[in-house]
């Protein structure tokens, strides 16, 4: 039978049901239950003291969850129910109703199970979003085959909108190759989260190891589910080979600022030369002359593109991957997180420099970040134009606390113990001569 003699047919009969007045009793019937339905789902929605708990317990989560997806198609459900069941004591015709009936449960059964689904995957999963398109699409395609459309509509929608050589493209083609790699993009999912719990468990692998182990994994999954989804689906993957080229050339082009930073994120991942945690610093040479911009602060995290380092200020720099392997980088808590800070202090000639070098020893000595072991130690430098060039070198264990902040506590303390003591510093010294010339 054709599309055009079957739609007829259908339409001949809808209009002689149409005619009927038990047909509108029943059209009421679902009218009433789609009103309560749509009552249940908005009273639903309101009780806030149960979304609160839900934030807090997990199996709150879930119930809450089943019953705002369930509440509505379950009220329709019952309406529809009694509404059937009073009219067949009428002996009256129930032949919409039958068709409902059977609809809401399809409608109920999918709700729960891509509540399941998500559920499965995770509370912040990226089906998240999509879960009401899911079941609706899902919904569709049982509902059209339990009303015995769904062949006639594969009939239809296989239709080829374009040729490719032997390859045709029809709407059938993408809705089925989009459902077949979403399953299978599904299970990726799940063996990635078996794969990250595994992992995650692995004592004898650093924290940089898993999570280039996790995310490669990832990846790797997702690309087998689209390549296994589309070759099931029936598309020919060598014909893939022309965008595959085209792909090359936009890498080689484009983007291939993008690609490099995704390389230099694996290999960063990779060679643990920084983790998490780690303090350091990047030199880059500014454009205003020619002087260098130093970036400071802590490593948060290691993305696929970016590295996320937060400052003294609290705020967040993202800086290319790529920048960290061709740039010189100071890892300040690469092999050891123990560092050493150089004081300089300039005394007068008229000052005793023995005991300067003790008072600096001392005022080190005064700090509790200041480690004792290595122990504080002043040298004498050299013999300034302007006083005796002495340095502080101190060692500190945490840089991530800070670096300027010990600085400014040690030269607090050298200054109140070279005032107690006399010392002094002095200020720059010039001699001026003026030559007058004869006129």
């Amino acid at each position: 039978m054709q599309w055009h003699e079957w739609l007829n047919e259908r339409a001949q009969q809808a209009l002689e049901a149409v005619s009927s007045p038990v047909f509108l009793i029943q059209v009421t019937i679902v009218a009433l239950a789609l009103v309560a339905a749509w009552l249940a789902g908005r009273r639903v929605e309101r009780i806030e003291r149960f979304a609160a708990l839900a934030e807090q317990y997990h199996w709150v989560y879930i119930l809450r969850g089943a019953i705002v997806r369930l509440a509505p198609p379950a009220s329709a459900l019952l309406l529809i129910i009694i509404g059937g069941g009073v009219m067949r004591s009428l002996e009256l015709s129930t032949n919409l109703l039958s068709i409902a009936l059977p609809l809401i449960v399809a409608l109920i059964a999918v709700r729960a199970a891509v509540f399941l689904l998500r559920l499965s995957l995770g509370r912040e999963s990226q089906i998240k979003g999509w879960e009401n398109t899911i079941a609706i699409a899902i919904w569709t395609a049982v509902a059209l085959d339990l009303l015995g459309w769904l062949q006639p509509s594969i009939e239809t929608l296989s239709h080829p909108l374009a040729k490719f050589g032997k390859f045709e493209l029809s709407i059938w083609l993408v809705l089925k190759m989009l459902v077949i790699v979403g399953l299978l993009i599904v299970v990726a999912r799940w063996l990635g989260k078996w794969i990250e719990r595994r992992v995650s468990r692995a004592e004898s692998l650093n924290l940089s190891m898993r999570a280039s182990i996790i995310k490669i994994s990832h990846s790797l999954l997702i690309i087998l589910s689209v390549l296994i989804g589309m070759s099931a689906a029936g598309v020919d993957l060598t014909a893939l080979t022309v965008f595959a080229g085209a792909l090359g050339i936009g890498l080689g082009f484009g983007l291939q600022r993008i690609a490099s930073n995704f390389i230099a994120g694996f290999v960063l991942v990779m060679d643990r030369s920084i983790r998490p945690g780690d303090v350091i610093t990047i030199g880059q040479q500014g454009a205003q002359n020619g002087r260098t911009l130093q970036s400071f602060g802590w490593v948060q995290e290691l993305r696929g593109r970016y590295l996320v380092v937060r400052d003294r200020d609290g705020v967040d720099t993202l800086i290319p991957n790529e920048t960290l392997i061709t740039s010189e980088v100071i890892n300040w808590s690469y092999s050891d997180r123990k560092i050493r800070l150089k004081l300089p202090v300039t005394i007068s000639y008229a000052d005793d420099p023995e005991l300067a070098l003790g008072l600096l020893e001392h005022a080190a000595d005064s700090i509790t970040r200041v480690l004792t072991d290595p122990a504080p130690a002043a040298r004498l430098i050299g013999f300034g134009d302007d006083g005796l060039e002495l340095e502080l070198r101190i060692w500190i264990m945490d840089p991530q606390a800070g670096v300027v902040n010990v600085r400014s506590d040690v030269n607090r303390a050298i200054w109140r113990l070279f005032q107690e003591n006399g010392i002094t510093i002095p200020f720059p010294q010039r001699d001026v001569r003026i030559i007058s010339t004869p006129d």
